[in-house]
């Protein structure tokens, strides 16, 4: 699993990141299970980013994918937005996998950078952030 001490460092380095580009984003860990380790929330963000990095974690670790990749699915087959149904899922662009190789440690999602691609972009600044230390 992903530590709480590397969980804590890639949401303020997402936050950081977001914060250079002018936007207000919350920045969510989330661990092997979908379990909340971290969590912050920048001065100005809106009170939804803080629900919504923390469902775009929860999906991408679920899914073992990015959120993107899962919109993308879905808008080419129809039969896949169902998926959007289930609890706890959120699949709009920003949140991504935590991998060591091949295995999923964790999630980081990120919300309200002005779409869900400035998202991404913060939450892959996160992973940047800790990728070196990742065992």
């Amino acid at each position: 699993d992903i530590s709480v001490a590397l969980a804590d460092q890639a949401a303020a380095a997402a936050l950081h990141f977001c914060r250079g580009k002018g936007w207000r984003v919350s920045a969510s860990v989330v661990d092997r299970d979908g379990v909340l380790k971290a969590m912050q929330r920048a001065d100005g963000a809106g009170p939804h980013t803080v629900d919504a990095s923390r469902q775009k974690a929860y999906t991408a670790v679920s899914a073992h994918n990015s959120t993107s990749a899962m919109l993308e699915m879905i808008q080419k087959n129809p039969a896949a937005a169902n998926l959007s149904m289930i609890d706890g899922f959120l699949i709009l662009g920003g949140g991504l996998p935590i991998r060591v190789g091949d295995t999923v440690i964790g999630a980081i999602g990120v919300g309200g950078a002005p779409g869900g691609q400035f998202d991404e972009q913060c939450a892959q600044a996160g992973i940047d952030k800790i990728s070196d230390r990742l065992k």
